[in-house]
């Protein structure tokens, strides 16, 4: 939330800040593939405390620097995710544990709350992100520099982090017998989901949440505080929106719940674009939210069953640095949209991206029955 503003206020131009949030996504990704495919062979517990420490320095330099090519430099090799999605550092070590933690009969309602617990603390984010600008109002203090002390907090959140992974069980490392070359097995299924999940990344490119953010401020002229609402209720939305989905799985089957949740909310993503007030655009956007992310326990729990247990932290990266690579491509292409009208075509480009994501995956995907995912629905319906 605060990206954009914080390098408005620099007087940066719409173009070098979708820079900067393409090199972030680009950083995430490296990051990601390589602590995926090389923390395998590493004590799972060092990998998470160094990605820690990284993530302490990244809030210190943005929350330090001003100039533009400094901050790009912080925004590639740092940790920072300018989107509201599920792609970071930690992502690989953590989504393996939590599959190898819970019976497969529990995968996906475990991924389920492991993702409701994410996305209420970065509501909570959104929703505190106007406070360095009230405070600094209230103490008549320069209110346009104000969002840079919120990467002071980033930067403190990871020095809590750490301290929460140095006390995770040693239960959590792989035996010396189950370490083996990344997806020795599973690689031709993991290359086929990457793919696709590829096209759905390119589409969210155009609608990262610094992105949106940028668009509500030039269409609408919202303030930094009421944008900062309207994301927190759509984190809120989202957050609770992904308890429905290993119920919905239980009967539709992991891939259908993905697509025929996934499908209507990019169709409102692109009828947002055409909404002449801010109230119609903030409600599409909503509505958008309390659909949008029912597929990730849906996503994370397939991919996690499709490959066995030694190379589940190589395909959960696998699967999304494509993602966050294709992400890359397009907010710098939205960012130019921006720059010539506030109109929103970076919506209707993200939104037809991701619908034509949600045909591909049905008809590639959408016959196939997992060999346990009859189990993986009767743990949904136990649990409901």
């Amino acid at each position: 939330m605060l990206l954009a503003s914080h390098l408005s206020a620099l007087g940066w131009s719409p173009i070098e800040i979708g820079a900067v949030v393409t090199g972030t996504l680009l950083g995430s990704a490296a990051l990601t593939l390589g602590v995926g495919l090389l923390g395998g062979r590493l004590p799972r517990r060092t990998v998470l405390l160094a990605a820690s420490v990284v993530m302490l320095a990244t809030g210190l330099g943005f929350f330090g620097l001003t100039a533009f090519w400094p901050i790009l430099i912080v925004a590639v090799v740092g940790t920072l995710n300018p989107s509201s999605g599920d792609v970071s550092v930690f992502l690989p070590i953590e989504q393996a544990v939590l599959s190898e933690a819970v019976p497969a009969a529990d995968r996906t309602l475990a991924f389920a709350r492991y993702n409701l617990s994410g996305n209420l603390a970065g509501a909570l984010g959104a929703l505190a992100s106007g406070i360095p600008t009230a405070v600094a109002v209230r103490l008549h203090a320069n209110p346009t520099t104000a969002p840079r002390w919120g990467f002071l907090i980033y930067a403190l959140v990871a020095v809590v982090i750490a301290h929460l992974y140095r006390g995770l069980s040693p239960a959590i490392e792989i035996g010396g017998e189950r370490r083996t070359k990344a997806l020795a097995r599973s690689r031709a299924i993991v290359v086929r989901l990457s793919l696709l999940f590829c096209l759905d990344a390119l589409g969210g490119g155009f609608v990262v949440q610094s992105l949106l953010a940028l668009w509500l401020l030039r269409r609408f002229d919202l303030s930094l505080a009421t944008t900062g609402v309207v994301f927190f209720a759509a984190g809120i939305l989202a957050a609770f929106s992904q308890v429905l989905s290993p119920f919905i799985a239980a009967r539709l089957g992991l891939v259908k719940t993905m697509v025929y949740t996934h499908l209507p909310a990019n169709a409102l993503l692109v009828l947002a674009a055409f909404m002449p007030t801010a109230t119609l655009a903030i409600v599409m956007l909503l509505l958008r939210m309390s659909m949008s992310s029912m597929d990730v326990p849906a996503r994370q729990s397939y991919v996690m069953s499709v490959v066995p247990p030694e190379e589940r932290a190589a395909a959960a990266s696998v699967t999304n640095v494509p993602r966050s690579l294709a992400a890359a491509t397009t907010p710098l292409l939205a960012g130019a949209m921006l720059a010539h009208s506030s109109f929103g075509w970076p919506l209707i480009c993200g939104g037809l991206a991701k619908i034509l994501y949600d045909v591909l995956l049905l008809i590639q995907f959408g016959a196939r029955r997992l060999e346990g995912e009859t189990a993986v629905h009767g743990g949904a319906d136990i649990g409901g």
